[in-house]
């Protein structure tokens, strides 16, 4: 393939989706056909059509992910709502850079690991649930923290964040594991962020405004 990989294996599916979808298809795939057996018509429609938004929000596509040396791809898809250095990260000593990524109802909620090397920390917090878009979201928002450490010794940080509507943060990586870039690791249900936290030498590729895919995308390179 070039100059890109296969991080996962791909899917035997037209449309995957994703497992954590299963049982909210199931629910609403119920609901319709007892709607449909009442003959409650209008009700059936609509619930028809939240069982397919459902399955398209809970879509897992497969990406191809670039080989490029020092890349680190985007961990989510969505558009970016900050980019540059931060003076306090709480993850550094001093200096690095912040990526946050918005996630809408419309985009994969699929994760996928920006580097690879070895996880060194993975930390929940709870907290509050305001609006995935506001600055305030990174710090008293329901979150959980992912640290991994690169082969080159670095530290990169990502950080799944809940927003107004998400209540379920899934994160299928522990301490200790070994990733590769691009792999999936989780997931946020129902609108969300993603923040990443990068050394302040890393080579910034993107900026505010910019649309971004999970895997496909590079945020910048590590010098």
């Amino acid at each position: 393939m070039g100059n890109y990989i296969w991080s996962d294996r791909p899917s035997h599916t037209a449309f995957p989706v994703a497992s954590a979808g299963y049982s909210f298809i199931f629910a609403a795939a119920l609901t319709t056909f007892v709607f449909a057996l009442l003959q409650l018509t209008v009700l059936a429609l609509v619930s028809l059509a939240a069982t397919f938004f459902i399955c398209y929000f809970f879509r897992d596509p497969d990406r191809v992910i670039p080989k490029s040396d020092g890349a680190v791809v985007s961990p989510a898809d969505g558009k970016i709502i900050l980019a540059g250095p931060v003076e306090n990260s709480p993850f550094f000593n001093g200096r690095g850079l912040k990526i946050s990524i918005f996630m809408s109802v419309f985009n994969v909620h699929v994760n996928r690991i920006p580097y690879e090397g070895i996880i060194k920390t993975v930390s929940y917090h709870p907290g509050k649930f305001f609006s995935a878009n506001l600055d305030k979201a990174s710090r008293h928002n329901e979150h959980n923290a992912v640290g991994l450490e690169t082969d080159q010794g670095k530290q990169i940080f990502f950080v799944q964040i809940a927003g107004l509507i998400a209540r379920r943060i899934i994160c299928k990586v522990k301490e200790g594991d070994k990733v590769v870039r691009g792999q999936r690791f989780g997931m946020i249900c129902f609108g969300s962020r993603l923040d990443v936290y990068l050394p302040l030498d890393t080579n910034l590729k993107v900026r505010v405004g910019d649309k971004v895919k999970a895997g496909t995308s590079i945020l910048g390179d590590l010098a």
